[in-house]
């Protein structure tokens, strides 16, 4: 009989974690989702697409269903005036999400980000950020969260806040700085020494999520893994970033020369192969926490599952050229199409 196991139990014995990330830009991709503010209106409006792509995330093998309530917050709802959405969009996501997990026999993650409010000298400011914190959790906890997710953060001291709020929840955190073009946090503190205090302070897993894609983050993971002594997390973006352009925002259309972001960051997609590289390097490095962030697709949760060890329903509709009309090795095949092959280059 399977023997339920929570996220701390499974990294204390030494198990990885694949959690699918990247609700935003797939729901804008699929025309749910306005770019610009970013705010998870879908989970309103069309909640059994958000329940079915928890669904998908699953499938595809993610050991998490991530509830959507990234850019949930009340500071994103008075941008587009939809502060009386406040409670019902979080409270929307979180319940969709614990009945997936409680289907699936996975794990059911509450998600708090970044605000935008973090400015040390403003106390106004500040404790607005702690009271979006607060009741976030609140409402993760009471909807029946296993561990709670903060991610996306600049600054250390925005992160500490997290941190803090959920700490006091009791629940297990998971804590993501996103770093920009430099190895430093907003407040000017390195990387690795800033997810160091995060651990000290008490998170349970610390890393990096965002902003920068496979080749571009890894450098920096592995700084971290030589001065965090615990479980450490790594979500990237899906997107080619460069020693040059090491975030998706300072990324290039190949067309206009202009900056890619968001409309044109579909030309800079990565492969699956670059996909299952990664993980692969990830894993060596010893990053127990992986996932994928904005620009992730189920096809590539199920890549960097499959690398991981794991076989997700979706391994059943995996690769197999054998059976290709004209690429194909199998005996039924008709040879005419197969030997053809080459004049299709």
């Amino acid at each position: 009989m399977y023997i339920f196991k929570g996220l701390l139990e499974r990294l204390a014995e030494g198990e990885s974690v694949c959690i699918a990330e990247g609700y935003l830009f797939e729901f804008e991709r699929r025309g749910y989702l306005q770019a610009g503010a970013y705010v998870p209106e879908v989970v309103l409006e069309y909640p059994h697409l958000v329940k079915a792509l928890y669904e998908e995330f699953v499938h595809a093998g993610s050991d998490v269903v991530l509830a959507f309530t990234y850019y949930a917050h009340l500071e994103k709802l008075q941008i587009i005036n939809r502060e009386k959405d406040y409670e019902p969009m979080n409270r929307t996501a979180l319940k969709m999400a614990r009945e997936v997990a409680d289907n699936t026999g996975t794990l059911m993650a509450g998600n708090i980000c970044n605000t935008g409010l973090y400015y040390p000298d403003d106390p106004k400011l500040i404790q607005k950020l702690k009271d979006i914190f607060k009741i976030q959790v609140q409402w993760a906890v009471e909807e029946g969260a296993d561990f709670i997710v903060g991610e996306t953060f600049s600054a250390l001291g925005e992160a500490m806040l997290a941190l803090n709020a959920i700490k006091e929840s009791g629940l297990p955190a998971v804590i993501a700085l996103a770093n920009s073009t430099t190895d430093v946090t907003a407040d000017a503190i390195e990387i690795p020494e800033a997810c160091r205090r995060l651990e000290e302070a008490g998170a349970a897993v610390v890393g990096l999520n965002c902003f920068r894609g496979p080749a571009s983050i890894l450098p920096v993971m592995r700084q971290i893994r030589s001065v965090c002594k615990g479980p450490i997390c790594c979500l990237p973006v899906v997107y080619h970033t460069t020693e040059n352009q090491k975030t998706m925002m300072t990324l290039k259309s190949p067309q206009t020369g202009e900056m890619a972001f968001p409309f044109d960051l579909p030309a800079h997609h990565c492969s699956r192969t670059e996909i299952a590289d990664f993980t692969k390097e990830a894993m060596e490095i010893g990053i127990q926490y992986l996932g994928l962030c904005c620009g992730n697709s189920a096809h590539y949760t199920r890549v960097m599952a499959e690398v991981m060890g794991r076989k997700p329903p979706s391994s059943k509709y995996s690769l197999d050229m054998s059976r290709h009309l004209w690429y194909g090795t199998d005996d039924r095949l008709h040879h005419h199409n197969t030997s053809s092959k080459g004049l299709l280059g």
